[in-house]
């Protein structure tokens, strides 16, 4: 199985826990694509990015959560890469058969992210978009990697995410259903 794994992080520079788990993926063989490192100026090459996805299985999105949502590259991605009649509607069956998932990290601790907490809804709930998108293009929707409260762990809290980050991706989570 061929892993994409879409790296979606504005400013991964600063970033001490999507870089690891970006790092962490350098000593696999899965292929990482970082959306903001290849288009700086947001000008997606629409070809090249149908042709990645026609080439792997699994495709991974990983990014910090954003205003309950994905941060606007990659939102940007979605909308012109996953176009009607390639991606969804009439013909539109090019990624049937695909397994997607995400890999979110949260700065909010995980009991924010609770029915009732501070945010109001699970992080099931919040992530029903991406899963309706899964539903759409026809692909089988895996569980979510998320780490919540990344600002808060220790050096050696992150290098073990990372290292359950990889386990998780290259999972065998059954025949579909």
């Amino acid at each position: 199985m061929k892993t994409l794994v879409i790296v979606a992080h504005p400013n991964m520079k600063n970033s001490r826990f999507n870089k690891r788990l970006r790092d962490e993926l350098t000593k696999t063989d899965v292929t990482i694509h970082d959306l903001y490192e290849t288009y700086p100026d947001e000008n997606i090459d629409i070809a090249r990015e149908q042709e990645l996805l026609l080439t792997h299985d699994r495709i991974v999105l990983q990014f910090p959560f954003y205003w309950y949502s994905s941060p606007s590259l990659l939102k940007k991605w979605q909308d012109h890469v996953l176009a009607f009649g390639w991606a969804y509607g009439p013909g539109g069956t090019k990624l049937h058969g695909k397994e997607l998932m995400l890999a979110i990290t949260t700065g909010g601790p995980e009991a924010a992210y609770q029915a009732g907490g501070y945010n109001q809804y699970a992080m099931s709930e919040l992530l029903k978009p991406f899963q309706a998108t899964s539903n759409l293009i026809g692909a089988r929707y895996l569980p979510a990697f998320i780490i919540h409260g990344v600002n808060q762990l220790t050096e050696q809290q992150v290098n073990e995410h990372a290292a359950r980050y990889v386990e998780h991706i290259a999972k065998d989570f059954g025949p579909r259903r």
